[in-house]
């Protein structure tokens, strides 16, 4: 299997990740790709250019990290990122995870090809506020300690967070985000997430 991700995308940490914990590393080749810059070998395989990308042994490309986490837990190994008994739970605060991913990936995005002004319009105003409303939700009432398993929602909160604190820091004070902190530094402890940290 191939991996088409780059270093900085908190999507493709989640795919990575979950190939790490799903004991698939030996399996999938990583496929460092820029698709800002329309790289012709991520397009040959799929055509939206985004990342991450899943191609299969069978040839098949997934597009989107939920649903390759989804696939990898299905021919892995080990416990289950979404278990069955937890399914609900574990997607709901997934969801949250996710969300929050995507509003600071837009925050940057917008800011790089808008400047400043970004953060003024509507669209800038919303995602800010979105990042807000999760970040004291989560403060409130932060993940389930990271355990023996690293599920799907435990992972995609841990690489939301990290990608606030590596992009956006200003949006993540220790004094107000305490609890927080706390649980990110003990998640940060998990092999799979150390291993995959943003450069």
């Amino acid at each position: 299997m191939q991996l088409f991700l780059n270093a900085t995308s908190p999507f493709a940490r989640v795919a990575r990740i979950a190939a790490l914990e799903k004991g698939l590393a030996e399996r999938v080749q990583l496929v460092w790709s820029a698709p800002w810059n329309h790289d012709p070998v991520l397009l040959a395989v799929h055509p939206q250019l985004r990342i991450p990308v899943l191609v299969t042994d069978e040839g098949q490309a997934i597009a989107e990290s939920l649903l390759i986490a989804q696939y990898l837990d299905q021919i892995g190994t080990g416990p289950a990122l979404v278990p069955p008994t937890q399914c609900a739970a574990v997607l709901a605060q997934a969801s949250v995870g996710y969300g929050m991913m995507e509003a600071a990936f837009a925050v940057v995005i917008a800011r790089k090809y808008q400047g400043a002004e970004a953060d003024a319009s509507v669209l800038g105003q919303r995602r800010l506020a979105a990042l807000g409303r999760t970040l004291a939700q989560l403060e409130q009432t932060p993940p389930r300690p990271v355990g023996a398993d690293f599920t799907l929602d435990q992972i995609t909160v841990a690489v939301g967070l990290e990608y606030v604190r590596f992009r956006l820091p200003a949006l993540l004070p220790a004094e107000t985000t305490p609890r927080l902190h706390a649980w990110l530094e003990a998640a940060r402890q998990r092999p799979s997430l150390h291993a995959t940290r943003f450069e």
